[in-house]
């Protein structure tokens, strides 16, 4: 076989370009300013003049066309000159008549024929030579492309592609209205433009082909897309036989548009006989081969001459290779196959592969955002245009409103017949309402029922940390009290300093407090996880995944008459089908008419018109009665539909027992409302003790803290009392006055205050003394008489917290907070730790609702730290009130 290489390569190089059309020189600022003069002021003239001046260069550069202009600049320049007259359409009248611009007459030349020529006094014929040029400027774009490497092929494709866009787009919009009147070209008709989109998108797609040769690809592929091309061109041949084409272009380009069409459909062929081979349809490829040589051989009679050397040489080349591979097909055939070979015309069409479509320019020459004249809009077209608006919004708003009530209508029925739940239930597949689905995930989310128990286990990790921290305070406390009994009991009456169990006495209360909290906890804590044991089965329809799987399913009855219950379902479901299409229906309907309201700009017919307003109105908005028309329709269709649903539901329930269903359905609701509501009132009570150990860790960490501070300074004034007493027995004299001096230790209450003694004031900052603060030597009378302590020590004084005998339970909600407000408080001293403060912030949730102890004064604990609020309010109902 020979290779499949590109046979059609040599051709890579010819394409064709289009020339820009011809203009002549015109004026366009002396017009248009003596407009705006007339019909606004100078004022409003002299404001635009910089964009008159704009457009007046833009217009002269378009004039001065030049083969040394860069090709991108000039595509820009086409491209900015358009929007700039959709901005000047929109203001400016340009015809003959007496009140428009009527001194303005735009002249182009034929791109093809330049003798020939049209004028006109009309924008469209200006409009559709800039977009005719902007099609030749990007195909000029592609021609000059390096299609040597992939890259350059691409970009060549792109510029090609840009090209059809650009015929398209003046095809669509200008060609009609440039072809009105008695001055015209061929080259802006819709004919040439059309034909002209075919052959650069036939280009486009040769460019394709080359690069998917240079990949490998493999020969199915090449055919699909070389076939493509050939319709391209065969397409645009068609086109250049018929008039007006037919004699308007020079016979090299039918020649060369001719042979394209045949190279590429023989190309075709051949790719696809490779095919072929590899599946040994020897027959069939035969025939392909001979098809494509005789597409040749016609082609090259029949076409006119002047066509390029390397076109004939890519026929000439892909022709050999056909031979070739027809000649060893028909051997093997011969020796090995002996298959029949099928006429030409019994072959299928070679398929074919559409790899580029015409660029939509509608983005690319949007001239809504265009800034030039924008200012210039009369008043008379405005205020035309607001009454249109109007009559618009008029419409979209009615229209609207009756599809949301349709829709509306449609979702309360099938509520109300409980669709499409029901048939659901009977394919296994129920569903909760919304609310009770929104909590059960909630509650999933949250770790389920089945995630209670390593939350319990959280509970009893902080109850054991807790008990073992306050284990470790007391055995401190213990500790420094044994060692204070045996030095007292070694050295007797000298050992002087005051005993443990006096300063720590606040301290250990404290502790006995904390002791009787952990206790109490423990009591709900072990309330909570029989509630979790009592409960479990209640709460496990919880962690059902999905939770649909423990609804009751809706079940054919177990004798059938008829046994017709499938055709029951089957015509209810496909009437709910039905419905859902005109649902979809109506949401189609209704963006359409907001994008026919955002498309919907007649300012230019408005500022252009020389009729009467109300014949515009009404043949504009005539446009939105298919729209309207279409929603009745809808609507119509709809309430018919759920007329016949409802009857088909009326037998769907009578067949499938609907009644019992809905009450199996309800009870479990109301299991699975009970279940979420169990585990709601045990997750709220083990999130409060979790807050409750959190926070006595804490309050028991601050305690443990004050004892070893306290034991350190009681082991410093240990062995400087234990020199003094060994100074003493050893017989030494301090008769300096040394002797009599002692360490003044805070005292377990306040001094006793004599009516003499002035009252501090209350502002005043507290010294902020140590609270082992080794004093001056006392007076004499110390033996008898106790100084008054420093004032930073005289937290002893104060009540311990939790004072009531029996402490209410833990999580209690409800209770008051155990410490009291504000009034009558002073601050707390600046410096150190107080044995006498509370052990730890406030809590204020229910785990801490100690009773004042009667006859407490208020302001006896000193401020908490903390004033967090309780979880739960006064007087409500928390876990443990229910006890």
């Amino acid at each position: 076989m020979a290779t499949p290489a590109s046979s059609s390569s040599s051709a890579t190089n010819i394409m064709l370009a289009i020339y820009e059309k011809k203009t002549v020189a015109i004026d366009l600022y002396r017009p248009l300013r003596n407009y705006i003069v007339f019909n606004y002021s100078e004022r409003e003239a002299q404001n635009l003049d910089d964009d008159l001046e704009t457009l007046k260069d833009m217009r002269n550069n378009i004039e001065r066309s030049s083969v040394a202009d860069s090709l991108t600049a000039r595509r820009d320049l086409l491209q900015n000159y358009f929007k700039a007259l959709a901005a000047v359409e929109s203001r400016f009248p340009i015809s003959p008549d007496k009140d428009h611009v009527n001194t303005v007459t735009f002249t182009w030349h034929d791109a093809f024929k330049n003798k020939q020529k049209a004028s006109q006094q009309n924008i469209h014929l200006e409009k559709a030579a800039i977009l005719f040029n902007l099609g030749a400027v990007h195909s000029q774009i592609g021609l000059s492309s390096d299609r040597s490497t992939v890259e350059g092929r691409r970009q060549a494709s792109h510029s090609f592609i840009a090209a059809a866009g650009a015929f398209a787009f003046l095809r669509d919009n200008e060609s009609t209205k440039a072809s009105v009147g008695s001055s015209t070209t061929v080259d802006v008709s819709v004919e040439c433009v059309g034909m002209l989109e075919r052959l650069m998108l036939a280009q486009a797609q040769e460019c394709v082909f080359e690069n998917t040769i240079a990949k490998g690809s493999t020969p199915g592929v090449c055919s699909k897309i070389s076939r493509q091309v050939g319709l391209y061109y065969e397409e645009a041949l068609a086109a250049l036989n018929v008039a007006p084409l037919t004699q308007h272009f020079d016979k090299t380009w039918l020649s060369h548009v001719q042979l394209k069409a045949a190279l590429f459909y023989t190309e075709a062929c051949y790719r696809y006989s490779l095919e072929l081979h590899e599946k040994e349809e020897i027959a069939e490829e035969i025939a392909r081969l001979k098809s494509g040589i005789d597409a040749l051989t016609d082609a090259k009679k029949s076409s006119p001459r002047g066509a390029a050397p390397q076109i004939l040489d890519a026929i000439n080349k892909l022709e050999s290779n056909l031979k070739i591979n027809l000649e060893r097909a028909m051997k093997e055939n011969d020796r090995v196959y002996l298959m029949r070979v099928p006429p030409a015309s019994s072959l299928q069409p070679l398929p074919a592969f559409a790899m580029v479509k015409p660029l939509n320019m509608n983005e690319v020459l949007d001239a809504s955002r265009e800034k030039m004249f924008s200012s210039l809009v009369p008043d008379s077209s405005a205020k035309a245009l607001s009454r249109y608006t109007e009559m618009v919004d008029d419409i979209i708003r009615t229209q609207a409103e009756k599809l949301q009530q349709g829709s509306e209508l449609a979702r309360v029925s099938l509520k109300e017949m409980d669709l499409p739940g029901s048939i659901l239930a009977l394919e296994g597949h129920s569903v909760l309402p919304t609310a009770l689905w929104e909590s059960v995930e909630a509650v999933q989310v949250s770790g389920g029922p089945a995630g209670l128990g390593g939350e319990l286990q959280q509970l009893h990790d902080l109850r054991r940390v807790n008990h073992e921290f306050l284990v470790q305070t007391e055995e401190l406390i213990q500790k420094e009290a044994a060692e204070d009994a045996q030095f007292r009991s070694q050295f007797g009456t000298r050992w002087t300093r005051p005993q443990s169990n006096t300063l720590t006495k606040n301290l250990q209360d404290r502790l006995n407090k904390f002791a009787a909290n952990l206790k109490q906890a423990a009591d709900s804590d072990a309330k909570i996880e029989r509630s979790v044991r009592e409960n479990m089965t209640l709460m496990s329809i919880l962690d059902c995944r999905p939770i649909e799987s423990a609804l009751p399913t809706l079940a054919k009855p177990l004798m059938s008459l008829d046994a017709n219950e499938d055709a029951i379902v089957g015509t209810l479901k496909q009437s709910l089908r039905q419905l859902e299409s005109l649902g979809a229906q109506r949401a189609g309907l209704e963006d359409m008419l907001k994008d026919m309201k955002r498309k919907d700009d007649i300012l230019p017919k408005l500022m252009t018109s020389a009729g009467s307003y109300e014949d515009l109105f009404r043949k504009e908005i005539a446009k939105y009665n298919h729209i309207c028309e279409e929603i009745s329709q809808n609507l119509q269709a709809q309430e018919q539909l759920l007329l016949h649903i409802q009857a088909q539901n009326r037998e769907f329930a009578a067949t499938f027992n609907i009644e019992d269903y809905r009450a199996a359905c309800e009870k479990c609701y109301k299991q699975i409302e009970a279940a979420i509501a169990k585990y709601q009132e045990i997750k709220e009570n083990i999130n409060e003790g979790i807050k409750f150990y959190v926070t006595l860790q804490e309050a028991i960490t601050n305690v443990k803290q004050q004892c070893s501070d306290f034991v350190m300074t009681r082991s410093i004034q240990c062995r400087e009392m234990i020199e003094d007493v060994q100074r003493q027995m050893s017989g030494l004299s301090f008769q300096d006055g040394k002797t009599s001096n002692t360490y003044n230790y805070p005292s377990t209450g306040p001094p006793p205050r004599t009516s003499s003694q002035p009252e501090p004031p209350t502002n005043q900052p507290r010294p902020q003394t140590p609270y082992y603060h080794q004093q001056q030597p006392p007076p004499p009378a110390y033996a008898q008489q106790h100084l008054p302590p420093p004032a930073a020590t005289s937290g002893y004084s104060q009540n311990p917290p939790y004072s009531h005998p029996q402490p209410p339970p833990p999580y209690h909600g409800g209770s008051p907070s155990p410490y009291p407000g504000q009034q009558g408080q002073q601050p707390p001293p600046a410096g150190g730790y107080e044995y006498g403060q509370p052990a730890y912030p406030g809590w204020q949730g229910s785990y801490y609702n100690a009773q004042q102890v009667p006859g407490q004064q208020a302001g006896s604990f000193p401020r908490p730290p903390y004033a967090a609020s309780s979880p739960y309010p006064p007087n409500q109902s928390g876990y443990y009130n229910k006890q």
